[in-house]
């Protein structure tokens, strides 16, 4: 095994949290400002990086791709420093739901929003995933830049509302670019027109749509936080104008 063993509970429904269960001197990698409670004997340490980076020019490289996508650089590392089981849990900065992934079941590879990511088994590759494609590039708007989670351990995204697992053999499935949580690494990534002209301008659901193509697992969200933000300001915006 390349990453660390750990245990975990969902706790909660619509505003979740992960509890993870650390054996002595088992280790996780989370966000910056992810965690919300900790045991005695757990000790955190924000670090450079995954901790997979071999060499300076390795742990360079990739805090260069993450100040580049304004990710922080750093991660945070906890660790259990003691003779027993102990756990930690971590949240997400706005509403929604907490996707377990267990990379060695899904081809050791998923590919989600660069914003997505919660915490991870240490071994787990958390690197910048760039779309190779024009048209994923210039148009992909929140899809544009993503992350790639690589390795064989559990791993931990969160989605805003609610969340649809989709299985893909052999077929496509297009979705609007914010609802696109992740798909694991044998889909095939690609941004298309949505319609004609008259859909794209006046039809309400954007200019263009992520495609998604071959066999494999793609993850939804019924809400994403640019649309719930979107939603929140244009009321407040509503609402001053009511009061003037």
């Amino acid at each position: 095994m390349r990453c660390h063993e750990v245990d975990y509970q969902i706790i909660g429904h619509d505003i979740q949290m992960v509890e993870v269960e650390l054996d002595p001197n088992e280790t996780v990698i989370a966000e910056a400002g992810a965690m919300t409670y900790l045991e005695e004997d757990i000790a955190f340490e924000a670090k450079m990086g995954d901790g997979s980076a071999q060499g300076v020019m390795g742990t360079l490289l990739g805090m260069g791709k993450r100040l580049l996508t304004g990710e922080s650089v750093m991660l945070t590392h906890f660790t259990n420093e003691g003779q027993q089981k102990r756990v930690v849990a971590f949240s997400a900065p706005f509403p929604g739901s907490i996707i377990p992934l267990d990379l060695a079941e899904l081809g050791e590879e998923v590919i989600c929003q660069k914003d997505s990511f919660l915490v991870a088994a240490l071994g787990t590759q958390v690197d910048i995933a760039f779309q190779k494609r024009l048209g994923s590039g210039f148009f992909g708007g929140e899809g544009f830049i993503l992350q790639r989670l690589r390795g064989d351990g559990m791993a931990f995204i969160h989605a805003g509302g609610t969340i649809v697992r989709k299985a893909l053999r052999n077929e496509t499935l297009r979705l609007d670019t914010g609802c696109l949580v992740g798909f694991s690494g044998d889909i095939d990534y690609d941004i298309q027109l949505s319609g004609g002209l008259k859909s794209m301008f006046f039809g309400g659901e954007g200019m263009v749509l992520a495609t998604l193509s071959g066999t494999g697992f793609v993850w939804i969200q019924s809400m994403p936080f640019s649309r719930l933000a979107e939603r929140v300001l244009s009321h407040s915006a509503f609402s001053l104008q009511g009061e003037q």
